[in-house]
């Protein structure tokens, strides 16, 4: 059982996944609020029901699945749709990931979650002890992003002012791993945060 729930967060190419992965490596258990909003809507799952009945069944793919690409023109394209499947997605992602914390068995709990500042930070998720932010100054992550994807400057920028500022979400920061670095610079920083957050947790 671990109660001491730091939220991870962190934009677009910032380096979130490699942080999450050094925090397993350290025995920390990661929960992941995009694999907890794919579960919510699974087949078979009182979250597409319900999904089905305000959208209508035109949502889904040939096999009974979310047709996630229909759904995100759908939502991209209508302000109060995007708020329907908010209200149904974002409370099933909050329990399961705080059900998955709570259960961890290890002497913290990370609950990792990308649009941590878009959907309100703490008042969203009033049981994480800590925010942890990792931050990474706009052209490093352009350039990422680019590299990784195979896309171009425009498009790159279009995703990452899609997403809340820096400035935002570091206005929610309980603590920030600056990653403008080397991976080795990341991992260094998050062996410093594993040690202050087990002695947090044990006090």
């Amino acid at each position: 059982m671990s109660a001491y729930v730091i939220g991870l967060t962190g934009g677009v190419a910032s380096g979130k996944s490699l942080a999450e992965s050094a925090f397993q490596a350290l025995g920390i258990v990661v929960t992941d609020a995009d694999a907890a909003a794919r579960a919510a809507l699974a087949v078979g799952s009182a979250g597409l029901d319900e999904v089905v009945a305000a959208f209508g069944s035109e949502v889904l793919a040939a096999d009974g699945s979310l047709d996630r690409a229909a759904m995100r023109r759908r939502i991209f394209a209508d302000a109060q749709a995007k708020r329907v499947l908010e209200g149904i997605v974002h409370p099933r992602v909050r329990a399961a990931l705080h059900a998955a914390c709570q259960a961890a068995a290890s002497p913290y709990a990370i609950a990792s979650i990308p649009l941590l500042a878009e959907v309100g930070g703490r008042s969203a998720y009033p049981w994480l002890r800590r925010i942890l932010v990792i931050d990474a100054d706009e052209t490093t992550r352009l350039a990422r992003l680019q590299a990784r994807d195979g896309i171009d400057a425009g498009l790159a920028r279009r995703m990452l002012a899609a997403q809340a500022s820096r400035a935002q979400r570091l206005a929610i920061a309980d603590d920030v791993i600056r990653n403008d670095g080397t991976p080795e610079a990341l991992l260094a920083q998050v062996a410093a945060m594993d040690r202050l957050y087990r002695r947090l947790a044990a006090a």
